[in-house]
């Protein structure tokens, strides 16, 4: 086992639309201020992995365009993801966890601004049951809120509550997107309000991962990752229930979440009633900070929300703002699949 770190995390400012901007456009200075924080060139990255969606793009193999904003030359080892930018970083990390990379540079980016993202992500569902039926998103995530209230787990002005502390504490976040006092608003789906949903936005992240020494060398203060895994739950959400999330339970099970208390936690809930399924099924109290940086309810750029919960919990480490944090992405609908990874500072290693 070789001990690999985030060592350093950029994103973009997120935006409801850029329109004049392309996905290179968007990239470009993510990567080089991730590449600048840590001094390295692009011939010193022993591997390069991305994360993003054709379905967002509209056209096949969208990512090798974007490549254009690595860099053709010299000649890479790379590869791709059509999931969100978490699920790269973990291809990154077994790559170095093989011995075959020292250091990794992993990215993802999304523009949701030009279709409509409710429509798009109906293309996730089972193709011969559900998709025919045209349930999106919201509907979906409105389902999962219904189950929760009649399970007596929340209720309206408890998910009103949970969009509240998110936008506020997005309020120290530069890059958030919808910040502050930000109206409950109109039922979109009952019982999910305007408020209770992740704004619609194009976006772009970026980290670094390094092994070893080599990470000690290119960071002050690592974010060590300690345990990271994924799991999945059945396609069909009429055998699921909503109200719980066993695949998020058993990556943070493997992961080693249960083994020491986090003091903070980076969940991407794009809606307010799936940070309620979050908090259950991975045991987190109130003496965890949730969200600090306002996660996926302050900017929610589809195929990077994911890697940039693992990116903040990563800068917090970084600065000294936690010593053991727990990063959590998602992908599908209903919190269909779940990424967790612990990471921690050198002082709480030693």
């Amino acid at each position: 086992m070789r001990d690999v770190a985030i060592v350093a995390f950029a994103q973009s400012a997120h935006r409801r639309r850029t329109d004049e901007l392309s996905e290179v456009d968007l990239l470009m200075p993510v990567l080089h201020e991730v590449l600048g924080a840590t001094g390295l060139k692009a011939n010193e990255i022993g591997f390069t992995c991305s994360g993003s969606a054709d379905y967002l793009a509209g056209r096949a193999f969208s990512f090798t365009m974007a490549l254009d904003g690595v860099g053709a030359h010299p000649p890479i080892s790379e590869s791709h993801v059509e999931m969100d930018g978490a699920w790269a970083l973990y291809e990154a990390w077994v790559k170095i966890m093989t011995g075959e990379a020292d250091t990794a540079l992993v990215y993802s980016y999304g523009k949701s601004s030009p279709g409509r993202v409710r429509d798009v992500l109906t293309r996730q569902l089972d193709p011969y049951y559900l998709a025919p039926l045209w349930p999106d998103s919201v509907a979906l995530a409105a389902l999962q809120a219904q189950a929760l209230i009649d399970a007596g787990d929340t209720d309206e002005a408890a998910l009103a509550e949970i969009a509240a502390r998110n936008r506020t504490a997005a309020v120290d976040n530069p890059y958030a997107q919808l910040t502050g006092d930000v109206p409950a608003g109109d039922h979109l789906v009952h019982p999910l309000r305007t408020g209770d949903c992740p704004p619609i936005g194009d976006g772009a992240a970026a980290v670094i991962l390094a092994a070893g020494d080599t990470a000690r060398a290119l960071c002050e203060r690592p974010a060590w990752i300690r345990g990271i895994d994924h799991r999945i739950e059945a396609h069909g959400l009429g055998v699921r229930d909503l109200t719980d999330s066993p695949s998020a339970r058993l990556a943070a099970q493997h992961a080693g979440a249960f083994e020491r208390p986090v003091d903070t936690a980076e969940l991407h809930a794009p809606f307010t009633s799936q940070e309620v399924v979050l908090r259950k099924a991975l045991g987190l109290g109130d003496d965890v900070r949730v969200n600090p940086s306002g996660g996926a309810l302050a900017a929610n750029p589809i195929m990077a929300a994911g890697l940039i919960r693992l990116g903040e919990a990563a800068a917090r480490i970084h600065r000294g703002a936690s010593d053991r944090a727990l990063a959590h992405a998602t992908s599908g609908p209903c919190l269909q699949q779940n990424l967790v990874a612990v990471l921690e500072g050198e002082s709480a290693h030693a």
